[in-house]
């Protein structure tokens, strides 16, 4: 019988603790509705953004800013993020969330649009590390494009990858599901990136551009 892995699943997510600015984001994000990374998905998105000495991050999916914190606190001191969300009201909400955490303004540019519309404007091969926590029925041409904008050694990272573990059910064929089931079945065979799929919060798909 294979061990019960609930409890180091729940000792990884808590291992670094959420301070008072991330509290009060993911207090927002419960408020607004926007899903946000748990903790355990924030720590990798740190990790790779510092291992990376990113300098350059580009984020669908703004919210209210939980994820970007977590890449900002990893990212070089001078680096920018670029996040992309539909409501300005959540982008509102992140700057608070920034505010609250003393990043400077210079440090995170915002924009207010749809994914596919804006991303086709970043420039190529122009980032270290992108992550995808937008809408999931688009998230196959948002890859091509996050792709694309990253330089060799980038690492794409897809949030909530696992779908609240719908996507490694093979009875879960609801839409969403099965849009996530493609998209990582695609990365997974794909050779332009080196993926690997990691179980933290939500589930967290990362994929470096060969």
């Amino acid at each position: 019988m294979a061990p019960d892995k609930s409890v180091s699943w729940a000792y990884s997510e808590d291992f670094l603790p959420s301070d008072d600015a991330l509290l009060r984001a993911a207090d927002r994000a419960a408020q607004l509705g926007v899903p946000a990374v748990s903790p355990g998905q924030g720590a990798v998105l740190r990790l790779v953004a510092a291992a990376l000495r990113a300098g350059a991050v580009a984020e669908v999916g703004t919210g209210t800013g939980v994820s970007g914190l977590w890449l900002l606190r990893g990212m070089a001191p001078d680096g920018v993020l670029t996040t992309i969300d539909t409501e300005a009201e959540h982008q509102r909400a992140a700057k608070q969330t920034f505010a609250d955490a003393g990043v400077r303004p210079t440090r995170v540019r915002t924009i207010t649009g749809r994914a596919l519309d804006v991303l086709p404007r970043l420039t190529d091969g122009g980032y270290d590390l992108v992550l995808l926590d937008g809408d999931p029925l688009e998230a196959a041409p948002t890859v091509e494009h996050a792709l694309r904008l990253l330089r060799p050694g980038g690492v794409l990272a897809l949030a909530h990858a696992l779908h609240e573990d719908r996507v490694p059910d093979p009875a879960r064929r609801d839409e969403v599901t099965t849009a996530l089931r493609e998209v990582a079945r695609s990365l997974r065979d794909d050779d332009r990136v080196v993926p690997a799929m990691l179980p933290a919060g939500d589930g967290l798909l990362l994929a470096a551009r060969v």
